[in-house]
């Protein structure tokens, strides 16, 4: 369970971003680099980081903490995010740095 102190937000389909004020609210906080983990990494995953860069948002994917469905299509999307998008792929540990 989170900590009374963490901000939840309900995502309602594939992006983070879809019908939510995600954006809105990581430009209130002057968030500049967006932390990526959960499933579907070919769906969500893929459309999340997708919709972080277009917000110029730095994306980076906990590549360990990300889950699919279809093996080639999730590595494919983790390929898209690096090279389409400039994403950054590292372990969970290291995105607490």
């Amino acid at each position: 369970m989170p900590d009374d102190g963490c901000r939840l937000l309900t995502k309602v389909r594939h992006s983070a971003f879809y019908s939510t004020p995600l954006g809105y609210l990581l430009g209130q906080l002057g968030t500049r680099r967006v932390v990526i983990t959960g499933q579907v990494t070919e769906q969500c995953i893929l459309y999340t980081a997708l919709d972080a860069y277009v917000r110029h948002f730095e994306v980076v994917v906990a590549a360990d903490a990300v889950a699919h469905i279809d093996e080639r299509l999730g590595g494919a999307a983790l390929q898209m995010i690096e090279r389409n998008m400039g994403g950054t792929l590292l372990a969970a540990e290291q995105c607490l740095d």
